[in-house]
């Protein structure tokens, strides 16, 4: 089975964020990166997968150069080889062109990723690859057995689960519990170096949207204090002033 996992590199989620030039870009200046948290439950799911039926792992990024070091730490959690596809993500769909032109040259039976990314928080890749390519499309997918040609599937819908059935080949977002994250080891942190990770162009430039502006959420206000017992002034700041009811 080869499966392609699509990992963003995304800001630590401890990292200080902070914009310039009039808020028009992200100041990456001391900002530590990660594989998306989502993506990192795809590619540990993918491994254990790889190691039951002794398939494949191409891990993909489409990113500039400065993506290769969490392209690498891929290689080292289980990933085979990798892919980067020289270009700034600025666009949901111009990414999911580029996965999906990857995907029809690799003949993937498998494509996963994260539900969403922790950056944008758009969550539409998934669909829109599983568009483009013509196949089936699920998030968020929880748990995932492969038997023959058939994925088995729990996801999570409102108010509870679903149980899904489809053939391969298929595009899943994935979130927790599929699988618990990997930490490479050493011998994956050697190993890692020597593995191929080659570098494409975009196929096209199929951008359709434009950010304009960043703006950081509003500051938290002060605490009010309340006696226990004037539950009417406790009311009347819940519906007045924050809202809440």
């Amino acid at each position: 089975m080869k499966i392609l996992v699509c990992i963003t590199h995304v800001p630590d989620t401890t990292s200080k964020i902070s914009f310039t030039d009039n808020n028009t870009k992200f100041d990456k200046t001391g900002v530590q990166y990660i594989i998306g948290p989502y993506d990192d439950y795809a590619l540990a799911r993918a491994v254990e997968l790889k190691e039951q039926s002794s398939g494949s792992i191409t891990v993909l990024n489409v990113g500039e150069a400065e993506t290769e070091p969490t392209l690498r730490k891929a290689l080292a959690i289980g990933a085979d080889d990798a892919i980067r596809v020289n270009a700034d993500p600025v666009d949901s769909f111009f990414v999911a062109n580029q996965i999906a032109n990857i995907a029809k040259e690799g003949n993937y039976d498998l494509i996963m990723m994260g539900r969403e990314s922790i950056d944008f928080n758009n969550g539409v890749v998934h669909g829109m690859v599983a568009e483009i390519l013509g196949i089936p499309g699920l998030s968020p997918v929880m748990t995932l057995d492969i038997e023959g040609t058939t994925a088995k599937m729990t996801r999570e819908i409102e108010g509870g689960k679903e149980s899904l059935e489809a053939e391969l080949p298929l595009v899943l977002g994935c979130q927790e519990p599929i699988a618990e994250w990997k930490i490479p080891n050493m011998r994956g942190i050697m190993t890692a170096r020597s593995k191929p990770l080659n570098v494409v162009e975009p196929s096209d430039n199929s951008v359709r949207t434009q950010l304009n502006n960043y703006e950081m959420p509003a500051e938290k206000g002060a605490v009010k204090m309340v006696d226990a017992d004037n539950v009417s002034e406790l009311v009347n700041l819940l519906k007045n002033e924050a809202k809440v009811i």
